[in-house]
């Protein structure tokens, strides 16, 4: 077993951070291109959404400020992404706003 400040143990975990990494991002943009081609919120949370930016950034946080690597990157893309994604919510938003509107006001 490796010791904590062994070299290869090290390496192994920061691969399985990038492993980790890029899995969770590689959802991300089947999530954008799903809410873009969509116009809806159907079946998306924005407080789920948020939750998640929040773990990216904290893993932002702890990269600059106590193990800095090139792994901060990954953090910083999934952000970016997850950020998209939430925009994408508050347009899909006014969107469906914008649905609901005129059929209520055709109803008067």
């Amino acid at each position: 077993m490796y010791q904590k400040s062994d070299l290869w143990y090290h390496f192994f975990m920061k691969i399985f951070e990038i492993i980790m990494l890029v899995c969770f991002g590689s959802a991300w943009p089947l999530s954008i291109y799903k809410s873009w081609a969509s116009r809806t919120n159907s079946g998306k949370s924005l407080f789920f959404l948020i939750v998640i930016l929040i773990g990216y950034l904290s893993g932002i946080i702890y990269k600059r400020f106590c193990n800095y690597d090139y792994v901060i990157y990954l953090y910083g893309l999934n952000a970016v992404l997850v950020g998209a994604d939430i925009c994408l919510y508050v347009r899909n938003y006014f969107l469906d706003k914008k649905k609901i509107q005129p059929s209520a006001g055709a109803a008067e």
